[in-house]
């Protein structure tokens, strides 16, 4: 763990609280955790210019400085800190910080955390793309709703990168899944590709007509119609 790092970020977040708006983004997000009031592009500021100051050495200091900062947070900024240093190039398609991307989404169990680790698995599927097949196969049928969002929006703006086949495998599955946040991932996952491969997309939906749920379908051809 490094700890000049995380005191740091701990420090600059605190000095760019807004109390002012902090009710307000705490209610937004339905977070038992208050907020400072901190934007997240500017929290992403924040630990772009602390790792700069106290870069981290290695992924095993990096691993622990980011579960120091999430397990232990105060203000819910402290966790987009910590997902905010698995941006960084040390962290970039790294396998073996699946076991924190999960504990991360697991823990988190909210939309906004889950939706940004889904750019970090992104950079998986181009490091890895055998492994990290395997890993987002397992994660669409877990007990965890979170790790089933995960592994659907996992390709997200990879655009002709996507694939389909893969996103086919995930998707499937949880096409009976009756979780609003599971549902909502579907269609946007496939509307995602329907920007690059809109009949790859119309397709897999007339294919599938009796069993995607209306949510996932008015989703999916939002712009096709």
């Amino acid at each position: 763990m490094d700890a000049a790092l995380i005191d740091a970020i701990r420090a600059d977040l605190r000095d760019e609280a807004d109390p002012s708006r902090a009710p307000g983004m705490q209610a937004y997000m339905k977070s038992a955790l208050p907020f400072l009031g901190v934007r997240l592009p500017a929290v992403r500021t924040i630990v772009a210019a602390a790792s700069r100051r106290h870069p981290p050495q290695g992924l095993d200091t990096l691993d622990a400085s980011v579960r120091e900062l999430w397990d232990g947070a105060e203000f819910r900024e402290e966790r987009y800190a910590a997902a905010a240093l698995l941006r960084l190039p040390l962290a970039r398609g790294e396998l073996a910080l699946v076991p924190l991307i999960e504990h991360l989404a697991t823990t988190g169990a909210w939309w906004d955390h889950v939706d940004d680790l889904a750019g970090r698995v992104a950079d998986l599927h181009d490091a890895h793309p055998r492994e990290t097949g395997d890993i987002v196969r397992a994660w669409s049928v877990d007990d965890d709703l979170w790790l089933r969002r995960l592994a659907i929006i996992s390709q997200l703006g990879r655009q002709d990168r996507v694939d389909r086949a893969l996103l086919a495998d995930v998707i499937i599955p949880r096409l009976s899944d009756r979780e609003f946040f599971v549902r909502k991932a579907i269609g946007w996952a496939l509307r995602d590709v329907a920007r690059v491969d809109p009949a790859w997309v119309r397709l897999f939906v007339a294919d599938h007509e009796d069993s995607i749920s209306g949510l996932s379908r008015r989703e999916a051809l939002k712009h096709l119609q």
